[in-house]
């Protein structure tokens, strides 16, 4: 394989590579451990990677370089989010446009994961271990919440959809942790105790989010099941069959149990699409969700191009209420904050360009796994390439979770959330451009 830089450029300039290698394991292992529990554990990690990439910033630009071809139309994505928002900020002088800015900034920022990576070569496992241990922690969190102190929608230091998606995503990547374990080819007793843990992950992760009410984030597993059905090459067959009968196991254990509260909620539902078919002025979640989505059309087609922001498009749909053009179920308390839609609220409030721009962070970093798994092949796990096809696999099934997510939810409204999505995206990244000898791959 050609390589675009001189072998062993890396190991030359790391005289403390163990002490970098251990330095940022640690931090990919506490990422997504303190994901749901803390309050700054996201923001944390992100700081130190960053700021482990600027302490080795020699490396990490000759990384960059490297690795550019392959990267480019992933960073320029996130890049193109954020131009379009500044411009939006400083070009159409929006009321709040500098604080929409912190996001896309702060997620552009993220691509210093990836360097990290490439430079230290963490530990893969570290991750997989982090998320299993974040699902257990996450679980036991909520489940105190709503057993102990009978809270109807726990959503410990979050609000009750974003934990339970945030939940979900670990689950996937504790699965893409078994299936990594499982394909490694070594056996022994450190890697039973793994796989183990990778399968309480899962359970944890998946119960975690039935615990908080929400319903919108489970769209994600029919599309993670059947990515993983067009892979099943990469999966043992247990696997493949286990986890989804898994899944279906647990939600129906966890309806008939009623102090979970996925009874009452399901029941929710049901009324809630009754109403809405009857007409009834009642306001409910689901209702004034597809309400919400009515009027979000309405505003993409009054201003295609560059949108409204949130304090004037609900300016706007005040005034329809007044006007009897529009339910008043849509500002029923507590008021919604967006559109529940992902790509429905980039339509509004930042266009065309900002539609195309939201696409281009999830839909780059899609065909970029997706590149990187085909070409890491399809043979034995053991080894780096089983390490890069699991790196791919679970960026995959990330990128394909937060686009089930936005179906429902404004998943990108959340500042964590947000910064979640790009530094497990951009360090998946780094372990898929990381070779044999520590060099980027072409």
């Amino acid at each position: 394989m050609h390589h675009l830089v001189k072998p062993g450029f890396i190991r030359q300039r790391l005289p403390w590579r163990h002490a970098r290698q251990a330095w940022a394991t640690a931090v990919v292992l506490v990422f997504p451990l303190a994901s749901l529990v803390s309050g700054f554990g996201i923001g944390l990690a992100g700081f130190l990677l960053l700021f482990s990439a600027a302490c080795w910033w020699r490396d990490a630009w000759a990384a960059l370089r490297a690795s550019w071809p392959l990267v480019r139309w992933v960073l320029l994505a996130f890049l193109l989010h954020l131009v379009w928002t500044l411009w939006l900020a400083v070009g159409m002088g929006r009321e709040r446009g500098f604080n929409a800015l912190d996001g896309p900034l702060r997620m552009c920022l993220a691509c210093s994961a990836m360097l990290a990576v490439q430079v230290a070569r963490p530990a893969l496992r570290a991750l997989w271990l982090g998320a299993a241990g974040g699902a257990l922690l996450g679980l036991g969190f909520v489940a105190w919440q709503r057993l102990a102190l009978g809270v109807e929608r726990p959503g410990g230091l979050l609000n009750p959809i974003t934990f339970g998606d945030l939940s979900l995503c670990l689950a996937l990547l504790a699965l893409a942790g078994m299936i990594h374990i499982g394909l490694d080819g070594t056996s022994g007793r450190r890697s039973a105790i793994a796989h183990w843990i990778m399968a309480l992950g899962i359970v944890a992760g998946l119960a975690a989010s039935l615990l908080t009410g929400s319903r919108g984030g489970w769209l994600a597993l029919p599309a993670a099941f059947l990515l993983l059905a067009r892979r099943r090459a990469l999966l043992p067959r247990r696997l493949a069959l286990g986890v989804p009968l898994l899944a279906c196991a647990l939600a129906l254990a966890a309806y008939a149990l009623p102090q979970s509260g996925v009874r009452a909620r399901v029941a929710t539902g049901a009324s809630d699409v009754r109403l809405y078919l009857a007409g009834s002025p009642v306001p409910t979640s689901i209702g004034v969700r597809l309400a919400l989505w009515r009027a979000g059309l309405r505003l993409a087609a009054e201003h295609p191009w560059t949108g409204l922001d949130t304090p004037a498009y609900k300016r706007r749909m005040h005034a329809w209420v007044a006007a009897g053009e529009l339910s008043p179920a849509v500002f029923a308390p507590p008021e919604p904050p967006h559109l529940h839609n992902d790509a429905l609220q980039a339509l509004v409030t930042r266009g065309m360009p900002g539609l195309c721009a939201w696409g281009g962070i999830l839909l780059a970093p899609f065909l970029f796994f997706r590149a990187r798994l085909m070409h890491a092949g399809a043979g034995a796990g053991a080894g780096a390439d089983g390490s890069r096809r699991a790196a791919a696999l679970a960026g995959m099934l990330v990128v394909l979770a937060y686009a089930a997510f936005g179906l429902s939810e404004v998943i990108f409204w959340s500042m964590k959330a947000s910064l979640f999505y790009a530094l497990m995206v951009f360090l998946l990244m780094g372990w898929c451009l990381a070779g044999d000898d520590g060099r980027p791959l072409q």
